[in-house]
């Protein structure tokens, strides 16, 4: 059994109701790379987001999954006129 990478950075981030595990590791050239955490027997098709430090890489997969929710997400209701 190998040793764990001390490298690698997890977060968790609250969007639209939901709690994201986020895990940011180095990539090659320097830059860092989040994704979302697999869990046991859970693929995950979401494509890596890469930034210049961890907490770029991070940023840009909640921005992109906060942008996400707010198209999925149902619009409130409107009050008739």
């Amino acid at each position: 059994m190998g040793t764990p990478n001390l490298a690698i950075q997890r977060f968790h981030k609250m969007i639209g109701g939901r709690e994201y595990a986020i895990e940011v590791s180095p990539a090659v050239g320097g830059k860092w790379r989040a994704s979302l955490r697999r869990s046991a027997g859970m693929p995950t098709a979401l494509m890596p987001f890469y930034g210049a430090t961890p907490g770029e890489a991070r940023d840009r997969l909640t921005g992109w999954l906060a942008a996400a929710y707010q198209v999925a997400a149902p619009a409130p209701a409107r009050k008739p006129a």
